[in-house]
């Protein structure tokens, strides 16, 4: 096993500890010599650990996590136009959310090599499963969150599960920013954001899942982009994958962000380095991030799979959160109805399956569906009055 930087190609001894490429600052990622793969024949087991041959780490720290819905959308996939469409619902698993398959590993990794406590930034669902997949583990957690802009069912989860929680006054990048210069100062405190190339390598088993699920790659997934990191780990298990001989083709990998967060749809329409978006703004909270780490790793796998990226606005996300919900029973957070906003607009025809990664629960955000108009009105306890608003 070793680290190698995409950016500028160096190679690195397997690190757990070392979260960005020496030689040029770059996010690295987790290589696998020839004799690890070659031994990737067998797979035993559910949910992410079934994966353990292309792990980082042998020993597990579970909840659970892993072996999500694939839905079949029949009635969405009429009203999008795709014959074959899925929603891959990641809230299903134990916090909620996507993040629970890096956790599961990053925080085993953390464990392994003696952290005493593990900390991260973030808009929400990764201080969730950190806290959570630390009390697990018996190690302290550390969040630093933007002030006043992380949805209170997230933050209730920090909150329970016992970790310490410094609100940021600033933004998620910020917040980044600190918890990186921590990190490398107190070499005690395990780094678990996606600059974490070892926590990625679980995020990839979404893609190992998707694969044997469908008994085929799917033709292409469309995911929200924030920090970046799912959708290049996404990449980089299909890719694992495509090399062992268990799929034939490489699925197109297709990012939305939201228009007040898109940094990352801007560099590929510009062909140029990313622009920070420095007071990035959504409903979406999951992806409210101006400057995502894995920027360059996203629009690799983008351009590496002849995908593409776009934006939708918060109005389009709310819209396609309650078509999700009202046509396939789905409830999911804004950030994860992004793909089925961007789909509407975008109208893909493509023949082969078409997935939709949900990642989070909608029951993360409940106050961002308050305005959606409902039939709901209080009555006097009479049938006369049920019937007329039945009627009505």
């Amino acid at each position: 096993m070793l680290l190698r930087c995409p950016a500028c190609e160096a190679t690195h001894p397997h690190d757990p500890m070392l979260y960005a490429c020496p030689r040029c600052g770059a996010p690295l990622e987790v290589g696998y010599s020839e004799e690890e793969m070659r031994r990737a024949t067998a797979f035993e087991g559910r949910g992410v650990w079934r994966y353990r041959p292309l792990l980082p780490v042998d020993r597990a720290v579970t909840l659970g996590e892993g072996d999500t819905g694939l839905h079949v959308c029949e009635r969405l996939g009429r009203e999008l136009g795709i014959p074959r469409l899925y929603v891959k619902n990641e809230g299903e698993n134990p916090t909620g959310s996507f993040k629970d398959r890096g956790m599961t590993v990053g925080i085993a990794l953390a464990a392994a090599v003696g952290a005493r406590a593990v900390a991260c930034a973030s808009t929400g669902n990764t201080s969730a499963s950190m806290s959570a997949y630390a009390a697990r583990a018996g190690l302290k957690a550390l969040v630093l969150v933007p002030a006043d802009k992380v949805a209170a069912g997230k933050l209730s989860q920090a909150l329970v599960h016992g970790a310490v929680i410094a609100e940021i006054e600033g933004s998620f990048d910020d917040a980044m920013r600190l918890v990186t210069e921590l990190a490398v100062c107190e070499r005690s405190v395990y780094l678990l954001n996606s600059l974490n190339p070892y926590r990625l390598e679980g995020q990839k088993t979404l893609a190992f899942e998707l694969c044997e699920t469908l008994g085929e790659p799917p033709e292409a997934v469309v995911l929200p982009v924030g920090n970046a990191g799912n959708i290049s780990a996404l990449w980089k298990g299909f890719r694992e994958f495509h090399s062992l001989g268990r799929i034939g083709r490489l699925p197109r990998m297709i990012g939305v962000q939201a228009e007040g967060a898109a940094p990352i749809v801007r560099a590929l329409r510009g062909h140029g380095d990313l622009e920070p978006v420095p007071r990035p703004e959504t409903v979406a909270t999951a992806i409210r991030i101006g400057a995502p780490v894995n920027w360059r790793k996203a629009i690799a796998a983008i351009r590496d799979s002849e995908g593409e990226a776009g934006t939708v606005t918060d109005r389009e996300i709310l819209d396609a959160q309650t078509l999700l919900a009202r046509l396939e029973g789905l409830f999911v957070e804004p950030a994860s109805a992004a793909p089925i906003a961007y789909l509407r607009r975008r109208r893909l025809e493509v023949p082969g399956p078409v997935v939709c990664v949900a990642t989070g629960n909608g029951l993360k955000d409940p106050d961002a569906v308050l305005g959606v108009p409902v039939l709901r009105e209080r009555i006097h306890p009479d049938l006369a009055a049920v019937r007329r608003l039945i009627g009505s």
